[in-house]
This record gives structure tokens, C-alpha cells and sequence, in this order.
């Protein structure tokens, strides 16, 4: 299967700065494709440049074919574009915020008001059609701004941060909605920072800092490869880690830190966790995650980056 996607050592600088620093990846059709990593990795500029609206400085990116240097409008028109920030028209209800978007996209009037009623739907709107954006909740607004992506039928859906701050319930309602989307033939591409966000929706990640790749493929090889099935975590007094980490090194066991935590990547946690809790420590063993993966990479949480 051809990639409805390709990106090939691409590059985009400001001034001295690498924002994204050569990466290489295929995304293909019918993917959920993940750009994991933490504020300021790299992720929204990458998204920029799919969206041919910020110019890269080198490399090559093909969407659907076409290279988005040479045709940025015939890219446009398959893209849906849901952005970090919700940029609702406030001038607008719910249902007019939806038609005009369809309008300007070139949607005849008939088709967008079946598929206004079609998207209301999905997006549990319905009886929030007359309301005001500004009285709106955020998971609200958060579903009407990917409601409102959908309505041109995109071929590839470009998601940036969908569920930031929406609380468990909102961001599981969004969940299921792209598992739809993508289960009816729709490519998503989705940039997060939450680790679980990944896993729950995501057939392949790319984890990008400092604008490059540090790794890729399928999240559960990602954490088999680097970490494991399991880790042990260790809390004890922050004057005692650095022993306690030369003990564990000498030991030829990897040990990595996760805020005020070491975390131990080992197949033997259960019986190391019996024997530093008698010495005074707090372990416990653990599934690995995708962000033991990050850890184990970068020697940082996301957290710690502050997303």
C-alpha cells in the first residue's frame, strides 16, 4: 500500500534555530498516526507544514500525492484541520459555525445542511444546534471544532492536542469519535503529548524532541524494544538516589529517573522490589508505558517539559 503521506529529511528553521531537525516518516492510508513528545518537540511545526501553511526549509513532503510546496491548494482540499486552540467564529451558533465552514469549503447548501444534521449527531450537539459558542462547555466546543473539520469529508483528518484539558469523560467521547472516523476510511494524524492518547488511538507513533525522530512504530513494540514488559519504581530520599543507581548499574540493571522516582526496566521486579523495600526504599512493580519509553530516551519525563 502507497503512503498518503511521505516526509523526507524535512526540515523547517527559524533563523539558527532546527524546529524540526530532518525527520523521515510514512504515514498510510486508514493509519492513526501519532507525533508524540513534549511542548516544543517539534510536533505542531510538523503539522504546519503538512498543512501548507508554514513553508519548509528542506526536505520533501508529499501529501496525497502531491508535493505541498508545489500544489498547497489541492493539499488543502483533503485535509480536515482541527488545531490546538479552539478558533470558533463567536458571531456564530453552533449550527451556523458548522454551515459556514461548509460553505466557504464549496459544500452546495442541500448536502451541508444533511451533513450539519449527520455531524450534530456525532457530536451529541443536537439540542445545542442555537447555542452560542461563548456559552458552550470545552469538551463542547472541543467536539464542534472537529465536528466542524468533518464537514467537508476529509480524506486525511490533522489533529493538534484534541483533548488538552478536557476532563476523562470528554476526552474518551473524543476517543471513540476518531476510532470511528478512522474505522469509516479517514487517515487521522494526531499530535499529543499525552502518552495514553497514543496508545488508545494510535496503529504507529513517531517521538519526536528537539525536531528529531527518536523513535518509531507501533506503540507496544516501542515499549517491548526499549523498556519491556515491566519496570520497577523506587521512591526513596532524594541523598541516597545516586547510590542507589551505581548499585543498580553495577548490577548491569538500567536505571533511569522519572521525577523524584527511579525507575528500573527488569523481568526480576518482584523480587528486587522485596529487597529494597527491607532496605528502607518504596518499590513497586509495574506494566511499562509509552512514557517509560520516553524516559529511557531523553533521561526526562514529558511532565518535566512541562506537557
Amino acid at each position: 500500500m502507497d503512503a498518503i503521506i511521505v516526509a523526507r529529511n524535512l526540515v523547517k528553521r527559524y533563523g539558527a534555530l532546527a524546529a524540526v531537525a530532518g525527520i523521515s516518516f510514512e504515514v498510510f492510508p486508514k493509519d492513526c498516526f501519532g507525533l508524540v513528545g513534549p511542548n516544543g518537540a517539534g510536533k505542531t511545526t510538523t503539522i504546519s507544514m503538512m498543512c501548507a501553511v508554514s513553508p519548509q526549509t528542506g526536505g520533501e513532503l508529499v501529501v496525497d500525492g502531491k508535493d505541498v510546496r508545489a500544489f498547497p491548494r489541492e493539499v488543502k482540499q483533503v485535509l480536515g484541520v482541527v488545531p490546538q486552540e479552539d478558533d470558533l467564529d463567536t458571531d456564530l451558533n453552533v449550527e451556523m459555525n458548522l454551515l459556514a465552514h461548509a460553505r466557504y469549503h464549496g459544500v452546495p447548501d442541500g448536502e451541508a445542511r444533511r451533513r450539519v444534521e449527520e455531524t450534530l449527531e456525532l457530536a451529541q450537539l443536537v439540542d445545542r444546534r442555537r447555542s452560542e459558542v461563548h456559552h458552550l462547555s470545552g469538551g463542547m466546543k472541543r467536539r464542534l471544532v472537529i465536528a466542524r473539520a468533518l464537514m467537508t469529508r476529509p480524506k486525511i483528518l490533522i489533529v493538534d492536542e484534541p483533548t488538552l484539558g478536557l476532563d476523562p469523560h470528554n476526552r474518551h467521547r473524543i476517543w471513540d469519535w476518531f476510532r470511528d472516523v478512522q474505522r469509516q476510511g479517514t487517515t487521522v494524524v494526531l499530535s499529543t503529548n499525552n502518552m495514553d492518547e497514543a496508545v488508545a488511538l494510535c496503529n504507529r507513533v513517531i517521538i519526536i524532541d528537539h525536531g528529531r525522530i527518536l523513535s518509531q512504530g507501533a506503540p507496544q513494540e516501542l515499549v517491548q524494544e526499549h523498556v519491556g514488559d515491566q519496570v520497577l519504581e523506587v521512591r526513596l530520599p532524594a541523598e541516597l538516589r545516586a547510590t542507589l543507581q551505581e548499585q543498580l548499574a553495577a548490577r548491569g540493571l538500567p536505571v533511569y529517573e522519572a521525577g523524584s522516582a527511579l525507575v528500573v526496566p527488569t523481568s526480576d521486579g518482584h523480587a528486587l522490589a522485596q529487597e529494597l523495600n527491607a532496605s528502607g526504599a518504596t518499590a513497586f512493580q509495574r506494566a511499562a508505558t509509552l512514557e517509560d519509553v520516553f524516559l529511557r530516551l531523553t533521561g526526562r519525563s514529558i511532565a518535566q517539559e512541562g506537557g
